[in-house]
This record gives C-alpha cells, sequence and structure tokens, in this order.
C-alpha cells in the first residue's frame, strides 16, 4: 500500500476514469490490503465536485481525522474515491483557505484554474473551451453571440460515443423511459441566461437592492451565461457519477464482498459523490449485502431518486427506485437550507422544458423546488416509512436499522457565501459521528 496523503490508516484510493473503468492496480491494493490488516468496517467516501486529486485527499483527510478517536476500538479501514469532476474555482469550501470567493474576479470570465479544469475535464474540446473564454471575456451585447455561446456549452457537455455516460444523466423515469435533457440544455439559450441571472442576483441580495442602488437595474446576462456554463458542466459530473457509481463502485463492492465476505462496507458521498455512492447500489451484484450504510452529504440529485412514484406524476418514478433495500441497513440523507446550490439554483438547471417559464427567481425555491429538488435541501421525498431528526437528535438516537432517514444538519452546514451556500461546509465532526452512528461502528 503506498503511502497516502491522509492522516488515518489504513487508507486506499479507488480512481475510476469517466466511464467507470478502474485503476486496476489500486482496486487490487485495495482487495488485498482489507484481509491484511483485518478490517472490519470499511467507510467508502466519494467526493462531489472537485478539480483535482489533492482536493479530494485534502477532503478525505479532514472528514475522516476524528473518526479513530470517535471509534477507537473498531477496525476501520479508509477509502477515498477519485473521479474525473470539477469545480469552479470562484466557488468558496468552508476551511479550505485558497477557495474564498472573495478573492476571485466579480466579472464573470474564466479564470485560470477553471480554465485549466475545463480542459482536464472535457479532453478533445480545447479549441470550445477557447471560444467560450473569449465571448465571457468580450460580453458581445448582440443577442446572437449569447445564443452562440449556449451553442458551445451544449458541444462540450454532450456525450462523445460509444460511450456509456449517456444512459446515466437522469434521475426519474417515465414509464421506463429516462426523463429529457433539462431546459437549460434544450431551450431558448438567452432566456435561460436572463434567468440564471436574476437567480443569481436575488442570491447575493436576498433582503433587496442596498439603500441608493436601482432595484429596477436589470442583472447582466453574461453572469447567467457563466452560471449557464457551470451548471451545465455540472449537468456532466451528475451523469459522470451515475456512470462511476453503477459500472465501477457497485462492482468493485461485489469484487470485495466475494474476497472479505465479513468486511462491513459504509458508503458516503458528498454533493455528485451522493449520486454515485447510490448508484453503486444498483451496481451490486445480485445477492451482495455487503453496505451496511449510506450516508449522503448535500446530495446533488433529485429528491425523488429513491421514489416508486412521483407525486406530480403516477406513471413516474425515481431512477432509484427501491435501492435504498439493498443497504442492509439505513440509508442517511443530510440536508441543510443553508445549501443555496440546491435550494435555488439546482431547482432550476434542473428543470424541463416548459416548466414554469419565466418564473421569478424569488419563486425559484417555492414553484421549482418541490418538482425539481435536491435531496440535499430537503431530503429523501416520496418514499414510505423515511424517518426524520435534526442532527443533534439523531446523534443521541439508535438511528433506524433501515430504511430511508432524512437528518437535517442546518445546525452545522451553515457557512458560504454566494452562489453555493453551504453546500461544501461538511468538514464537521458531528457528521462524521452521524456516519459512525448510520453503520453501527463502535
Amino acid at each position: 500500500m503506498a503511502k497516502p496523503a491522509v492522516s488515518v490508516r489504513p487508507y486506499w484510493e479507488l480512481t475510476f476514469d469517466a466511464d467507470g473503468d478502474p485503476d486496476a492496480g489500486r482496486r487490487d491494493r485495495l482487495l488485498a490490503g482489507v484481509a491484511q490488516h483485518d478490517v472490519r468496517d470499511l467507510i467508502v467516501f466519494a467526493h462531489g465536485w472537485n478539480s483535482d486529486r489533492s482536493g479530494a485527499t485534502r477532503l478525505y483527510d479532514r472528514f475522516f481525522a476524528p473518526i479513530p478517536r470517535l471509534a477507537p476500538a473498531a477496525r476501520i479501514g479508509y477509502v477515498g474515491v477519485v473521479w474525473p469532476s470539477m469545480r469552479f474555482s470562484d466557488e468558496p469550501i468552508p476551511d479550505f483557505p485558497r477557495a474564498v470567493a472573495a478573492e476571485m474576479p466579480r466579472r464573470p470570465t474564466l479564470d485560470k484554474d477553471t480554465r485549466r479544469a475545463l480542459l482536464e475535464t472535457f479532453p478533445g474540446r480545447a479549441t470550445v473551451i477557447e471560444q467560450i473564454a473569449r465571448l465571457l471575456d468580450q460580453q458581445p451585447r448582440e443577442e446572437p453571440e449569447l445564443a452562440e455561446f449556449g451553442r458551445l456549452v451544449r458541444i462540450l457537455v454532450e456525450v462523445v460515443p460509444p460511450g456509456p455516460q449517456a444512459l446515466f444523466a437522469a434521475d426519474t423515469l417515465a414509464e421506463g423511459v429516462p426523463q429529457s435533457p433539462p431546459e437549460m440544455l434544450s431551450g431558448p439559450v438567452v432566456a435561460v441566461c436572463e434567468e440564471f441571472a436574476r437567480a443569481l442576483t436575488y442570491l447575493e441580495t436576498p433582503d433587496g437592492p442596498p439603500d441608493g442602488a436601482a432595484s429596477f437595474s436589470l442583472p447582466n446576462p453574461w453572469e447567467g451565461a457563466h452560471e449557464l456554463l457551470r451548471q451545465a458542466t455540472y449537468y456532466a459530473m451528475k451523469r459522470r457519477a451515475g456512470t462511476v457509481g453503477e459500472r465501477g463502485l457497485g462492482r468493485v463492492i461485489g469484487q470485495l464482498a466475494t474476497r472479505a465476505p465479513d468486511v462491513r462496507v459504509h458508503l458516503v458521498g458528498h454533493s455528485f459523490g451522493a449520486r454515485l455512492v447510490s448508484f453503486a447500489l444498483r451496481g451490486l451484484p445480485k445477492g451482495v449485502r455487503a453496505v451496511k450504510s449510506v450516508t449522503l452529504l448535500q446530495g446533488a440529485f433529485s429528491h425523488y431518486a429513491f421514489a416508486s412514484r412521483l407525486p406530480h406524476d403516477a406513471r413516474a418514478g425515481g431512477v432509484l427506485e427501491g435501492q435504498h433495500n439493498r443497504v442492509d441497513g439505513p440509508l442517511v440523507c443530510c440536508h441543510s437550507r443553508h445549501d443555496t446550490a440546491l435550494s435555488t439554483i439546482y431547482p432550476l438547471a434542473s428543470r424541463m422544458a416548459g416548466d414554469a417559464r419565466g418564473v421569478a427567481a424569488l419563486d425559484i425555491g417555492r414553484m421549482l423546488g418541490a418538482k425539481w429538488g435536491a435531496m440535499g435541501h430537503d431530503g429523501v421525498q416520496a418514499v414510505p416509512g423515511t424517518r426524520s431528526f435534526k442532527l443533534a437528535d439523531a446523534l443521541r438516537a439508535t438511528l433506524p436499522a433501515s430504511g430511508c432517514v432524512n437528518v437535517d444538519a442546518a445546525a452545522v452546514v451553515r457557512r458560504g457565501g454566494p452562489p453555493t451556500g453551504a453546500h461544501s461546509d461538511i468538514l464537521h465532526r458531528e457528521l462524521a459521528q452521524l456516519v459512525l452512528a448510520a453503520g453501527r461502528i463502535h
């Protein structure tokens, strides 16, 4: 086992490409090492939007650090999942000092770190990325130029055949057919950019404009164009997360269950990593019951993903319908009202064509959130028997032995500025405690 970049031991990394294929050497070291180190409980953490391996390992190091003191007698092993996703560098991450949005220019351009991340995340699209960057730099007033920007963004994130990723974008199915691409990738570009710009203005000034400001001033549509680029790339990350989970991590857990049948696996995912570990359940071989708990931290996918029927459409259900039953323990979903990435921007980016056209930014959460909301905002929805707790109560109680459990983590998941709010505020001892409670790790 190579010397890890984290403080806990034993620690392994699993690395996957965008189609879910693993680094065979790292996978084999994990499969052999778990038995060698006499591991009983294996905590597997998948990051969400992220720019590089070093950022992922820093996250894992900080999150895992309190666990040995919280469960000193437990025989725990740790796994960090590394998969190709990216983060726009203007987004603040609490407890990561260099990732402070206030240090970034307010003008909606592509800074060098984000441009580099795009080039790494979308190989072969360098020309498209340079054209996108040039338009953001110039910000021409003509609507055709804004429309051209949208066309380039859609080219950037389209799936290159014959890969499997196109099969993993949907969160819901209507009579067995996956949902269509969202409005932001199919509707009129100018209107989409204007709505994103209004939403950003609302997030930055939720109490209205400051004294003396022109309350009737229109937001810059290129602010919305920049947000369109962000959300379109995150749509691609969401698609990849499902691919890596089902085709990659689920299969590795199946192999682990064969090699070390007594090891208890506990899946943890943040943001799109929550989607990844959830899709891993769908990728488990038949009969495998190795997964003893799942903890979703600010999950960036539909709150109806596990539902058998959608409240607004009896013909449709979640793409992961019933998969929580593959966990030999609870599926715990942490959510926070302070996560503005999921409460406001996510529903707007996820809505389908023709839904609530022209909605005012102030009404986005109410009108779109119920239908297109994310579980990291309000928890698992429309799954009978789901239990709900405040975080403090969940840590005092014995959590249910099975089924879905919603935990309101707003008491600790609360820091972060626009546009993402508290989405990345997950480095808390209490959340590590919750992982141990969900898995009954002592």
